[in-house]
């Protein structure tokens, strides 16, 4: 279907040397070379893993705080009450709320990027598994998004925390930026999520871990990153 991509993406695509897999920092620059979007374009990283999803102890879940952000203003729900509200409030929360906001999700009114929680409230929360699991914003402690630090947990949001894991198929899609950024604030957030898709290895997964590594901007062709150069980047 290639020849259904218009003629900005078949001009960026061209730029990039077919079956080459490049080094890390290279990749950056060509990445938003070929952003071929007239708005900024998100940069976007594809990790496939040498896991198997299917099981839970090759699960892979986790959060990583992003040094130079994402490029997004994300709108943040705190599931919380009391003095843990006002703390969330206070922290820049743009929802808060307990059984009065778990009415508003179940109705669909799902007006928020990140959703947090404290522990306590879990079991209200607990309720809207079925809503919020498919889109990936349910709260879960190993993401860091059930904590009674409610108030650190909007904080890091709002500076560039991003939770992940695996698709069904094994691959870890995060958006690390914007083609805005330099290839500097680039590498630095690509190097923290890679570390941490790397800490959060679970002990089943067998064989090469990293599988492969591409790089992409919206509607822009991928570019394939040495996945293992990309495993062994450490934020400078």
């Amino acid at each position: 279907m290639a020849g259904r991509h218009g003629k900005k993406y078949r001009e960026a695509a061209a730029a990039i040397e077919d079956g080459r897999v490049y080094e890390p920092v290279e990749a950056m620059n060509l990445v938003r070379q070929t952003a071929t979007t007239k708005f900024d374009a998100s940069i976007e990283a594809h990790v496939r893993l040498g896991v198997d999803p299917k099981h839970a102890d090759q699960m892979v879940r986790s959060s990583v705080l992003l040094p130079h952000g994402t490029g997004k203003t994300r709108r943040i729900a705190a599931f919380a009450l009391g003095d843990k509200a006002r703390e969330a409030l206070d922290a820049g929360a743009d929802i808060v709320g307990g059984e009065d906001l778990v009415k508003k999700v179940q109705e669909g009114q799902i007006d928020f990027d990140v959703a947090l929680a404290t522990p306590d409230l879990m079991g209200m929360v607990g309720r809207l598994g079925k809503i919020l699991g498919p889109r990936g914003l349910m709260p879960n402690p190993k993401a860091g998004t059930v904590t009674f630090d409610i108030g650190k947990a909007v904080r890091d949001v709002q500076g560039g925390r991003v939770e992940f894991r695996v698709d069904r198929f094994g691959i870890v899609h995060v958006a690390i930026g914007k083609a805005s950024f330099d290839d500097d604030k680039l590498r630095d957030n690509f190097a923290a999520l890679m570390d941490a898709i790397v800490r959060a290895k679970p002990s089943a997964a067998k064989g090469t871990y990293v599988r492969t590594v591409t790089l992409a901007a919206t509607m822009g062709p991928g570019v394939r990153v040495d996945p293992v150069q990309a495993a062994r980047l450490t934020v400078s």
